[in-house]
């Protein structure tokens, strides 16, 4: 199914733009979903990558963290998910529910007592997942389009069931276990029976159940596609292979392939004609490459595509 069909899909629930940095993935997604809301579809643009320009696109400021409506529009809407915020937030809550330590224990924590400053490799990427996870499960928007981050960061974002099994999540389950002991000595200490909530372990574990409900959600070719962004250069050729082999791995659908900046002819600029021969040759191969997949051709526009205007003739293009 082509681009245009997908985004006005009824039963199409989320479309995820990625590949290689610096291939034209965020103007892609942001002219995709001006013209889904130009046609009539609620559309809630999310930005996953660390090096947001979502915000540039359409000079709007969405970081925020909270969604934000897109002037000129009733149904279009954008955010882009800040991971150093998610990880203030997330040393916040753990604060928050440190119990108080009695005083005969205080000394024998003393080696706990930096525990909630530790910042593990990939805690900000991972809440950063946790923010996608919950647009996924439990967001009022029936369409959602991702701006994703470049190929590698991407393919964590696919792997969303092993991020409780990475050290992030071992370290999340020690935390709590910490804290369920440090309210078992407490109790003991004050002899008297309190109410110890609920099991912080359940949900950390109904949380990896839901993680794994959205990977099914994610794999379901009525709701979820991806689409490839992609220049016609041997390097980008490259990552697309791998970026593939990911997806077929994770059976994400995928059949859209946008090679973008294309360089037009000229025939007064011999190096830009130079860069167009070696660009055709490579163009050529991938046509060869994925010739089962819906192939969509875009030139490289004189001009960078800022502002809803720019990106509403740049989607009249691509979803022609």
């Amino acid at each position: 199914m082509e681009l245009a069909d997908l985004l006005l899909k009824d039963s199409m629930r989320f479309i995820l733009f990625g590949g290689k940095g610096g291939v034209g993935k965020t103007t892609c997604a942001a002219s995709s979903a001006v013209w889904a809301a130009d046609h009539g579809r609620e559309t809630l643009i999310i930005s996953t990558d660390p090096a947001h320009s979502l915000s540039d696109s359409f000079n709007l400021d969405l970081s925020g963290g909270e969604v934000v409506k897109v002037p000129g529009f009733e149904n279009l809407y954008g955010l882009e998910i800040n991971p150093k915020l998610e990880f203030q937030k997330y040393q916040q809550t753990m604060q928050e529910q440190q119990p108080e330590i009695p005083p005969e224990l205080s000394g024998f924590m003393d080696s706990f007592e930096d525990f909630s400053s530790l910042t593990p490799p990939g805690s900000d990427e991972s809440l950063a997942f946790s923010k996608v996870l919950e647009f996924i499960q439990t967001s009022d928007y029936k369409f959602i389009i991702f701006d994703t981050a470049p190929s590698g960061h991407t393919l964590r974002l696919l792997s969303l069931p092993e991020v409780l099994n990475s050290f992030f999540g071992k370290l999340i389950m020690m935390r709590m276990k910490i804290g369920q002991i440090w309210g078992k000595l407490k109790s003991f200490f004050s002899r008297s029976k309190e109410d110890e909530g609920p099991d912080k372990l359940e949900i950390l574990n109904t949380m990896k159940k839901n993680i794994e409900q959205a990977s099914i959600e994610l794999s379901d070719s009525e709701k979820t596609e991806f689409v490839i962004v992609m220049i016609p250069e041997m390097m980008a050729i490259l990552e697309t292979e791998r970026l593939l082999r990911a997806l077929y791995e994770y059976e994400i659908p995928v059949h859209n392939i946008i090679i973008n900046q294309i360089i037009p002819p000229n025939s007064e600029c011999e190096f830009c004609n130079s860069r167009r021969k070696m660009q055709l040759k490579n163009l050529e191969e991938i046509k060869k490459l994925y010739d089962e997949f819906n192939i969509i051709e875009m030139l490289l526009r004189p001009t960078e595509i800022r502002g809803i205007d720019l990106l509403r003739e740049f989607g009249k293009d691509l979803l022609k």
